[in-house]
């Protein structure tokens, strides 16, 4: 095994989970090519510098872009949780937060229009931002208690933490085996200051979720300024809030791989199968 390729336990975990090549022409070697995907996003480089031990970057891109977009990367992603929840190694103290990744100038200029350019897809463009910086991403993620991804989202840099909220508990979907339906609901959920809004505590509330929460400051003062008439307080348990730092050190494991750290993909879906893959191999 050469650095930044698949180790034997990582390519055990993806191997059935594979989508099964249709009738024609044999596809090109599937652990190579996956090889040769993960390469090229661990190592941030362009798909035309990718060795030649893995086949035709061709290949590795045209294979990457069709699972990208068929949602390929998603079912795996699914189906390892399936498994780890099935054999109840699944923390459900579940962590939300984001982290903002600088775009390249190589992201930019994707083709207007089409299916990447419609506006249930994009949400705001192609995920990218303008800031004082330059061009940003922002990852929006939910992590189990051991800091593995349940769900994420990608956005444009300059999208508040709240807005995408609702959209990144609503993709925790943890398939069951046998009958029933997907586990959505963690026993207990942290999120940092940017989360306190009177929706989103409302939201969970009428789910039933546990939840800490920080107020912000000027919602304490808002709350203080009419004496007994301004309500309690929300319950906070500091020790459990020790907690969140799970998501944070999923962040910087996600981070590790260079075509993450600085988004260097045109289009938001192949950005978001890059961050969805190297989710999966958390969970080998």
């Amino acid at each position: 095994m050469r650095r930044h390729e698949l180790s034997d336990a990582e390519w055990e975990l993806l191997q059935p989970l594979l989508p099964r090549p249709s009738k024609g022409r044999p596809r090109a070697d599937d652990r190579r090519v996956l090889n040769g995907i993960v390469w090229k996003l661990r190592t941030g480089t362009a798909w035309r510098d990718v060795p030649e031990r893995y086949g035709p970057w061709a290949t590795l891109h045209t294979r990457f872009r069709r699972w990208a977009k068929d949602g390929t990367f998603e079912r795996m992603l699914r189906a390892a949780q399936a498994q780890a929840d099935a054999a109840g190694d699944i923390d459900w103290l579940v962590s939300i937060d984001s982290s903002i990744v600088r775009a390249h100038q190589h992201a930019a200029g994707a083709r207007k229009g089409g299916e990447a350019a419609k506006p249930s897809r994009s949400r705001g463009g192609q995920a990218l931002g303008r800031s004082r910086g330059g061009l940003t991403t922002k990852i929006h993620l939910a992590v189990d208690g051991l800091g593995r991804p349940l769900a994420l989202s990608v956005t444009g840099g300059n999208t508040n933490d709240c807005t995408q909220f609702t959209h990144v508990m609503e993709a925790i979907r943890v398939p069951r085996p046998g009958p029933g339906r997907p586990r959505t609901r963690p026993d207990h959920l942290i999120g940092d200051k940017g989360y306190s809004s009177k929706a989103i505590r409302t939201w969970l509330r009428r789910r039933g979720i546990p939840h800490t929460i920080p107020e912000r400051a000027d919602q304490i003062a808002n709350r203080l300024r009419p004496g007994s008439r301004g309500g309690r307080p929300p319950a906070f348990d500091k020790h459990i809030y020790k907690q969140r730092n799970v998501v944070e050190r999923c962040f910087n494991r996600l981070k590790t791989w260079r075509g993450i750290a600085t988004r260097y993909e045109k289009t938001a879906e192949s950005y978001q199968a890059a961050v969805t893959l190297a989710s999966l191999l958390m969970w080998a």
